[in-house]
């Protein structure tokens, strides 16, 4: 079961990062690199469904997809930068 799981939450990782750079509007910002969003977003399902697993034990395979789909989505937008010239502060 626990082999379905991690296929499940690599390929829920794999159609987020690809979801992201294809239809991402750009008022939110860039990806730094398209590579490293779509190796970024497999490895974060895989540890998302980890994570999920671990808190929750066995016998919940759609809380443990959906805590990888949770994880993944929130670790590939750390890979954002927003548009744009950088923004300079008044007081610096």
């Amino acid at each position: 079961m626990i082999l379905w799981e991690a296929l499940g939450s690599v390929l829920i990782g794999l159609a987020v990062a690809s979801g992201a750079l294809r239809w991402l509007p750009a008022r939110f910002g860039r990806f730094r690199s398209g590579a490293l969003a779509l190796a970024t977003g497999p490895a974060a399902g895989l540890f998302g469904a980890l994570l999920t697993h671990s808190v929750l034990g066995p016998g919940h395979a759609l809380a443990t997809l959906v805590g990888s789909l949770v994880v993944g989505g929130t670790l590939l937008s750390l890979l954002l930068r927003p548009s744009g010239p950088p923004r300079r502060s008044a007081t610096a």
